[in-house]
């Protein structure tokens, strides 16, 4: 079974800053909660390129790698999760939101392991996974608004 989980948040910055602000992947981590990510293969940049984010406390946590499948900048950016964990596909989008503004739209169609257990896991831990996002992408929106990316990842 795939739990689908689709958020978006409005950036009161133009898209190609949002987009700068979304693959600037060094910098996830000032905005992701208990995350922090490295690009791997390609740096992270273009199909085929890979990017790994450890997402806990200290050593307690686990690590999702990643494989770009579709990247469009300055608007799309889908990846297959590829960890022993993490399993289904991923994508952002940045759409226009008017004058200067944007709309980022976090997907995630994560495969559910153990059956039923696994079922009833999503129904009880979906709305803690989804507060974390969303809490997330509001800190997103604000680092984005306040200049914040380091602008060297490559459109």
């Amino acid at each position: 079974m795939t739990a689908t989980l689709v958020l978006r948040v409005d950036v009161d910055a133009p898209v190609a800053q949002t987009w700068a602000g979304a693959v600037d992947w060094a910098g996830q981590g000032e905005w992701m909660l208990g995350t922090s990510v490295t690009p791997t293969a390609r740096g992270g940049q273009g199909v085929g390129g890979g990017i790994s984010a450890f997402t806990g406390i200290g050593r307690l946590g686990f690590t999702d790698t990643m494989t770009i499948t579709r990247w469009e900048p300055p608007r799309r950016c889908h990846v297959l999760h590829t960890g022993r964990l993490v399993k289904g596909t991923g994508a952002f989008e940045v759409e226009p939101g008017g004058e200067g503004r944007s709309v980022f739209v976090w997907r995630e169609d994560l495969e559910l392991p153990l059956g039923p257990l696994g079922r009833l896991g999503w129904r009880i831990g979906r709305p803690v996974f989804a507060y974390g996002v969303r809490l997330s992408l509001k800190r997103f929106a604000r680092w984005v608004e306040a200049g914040r990316p380091s602008g060297t990842a490559a459109a």
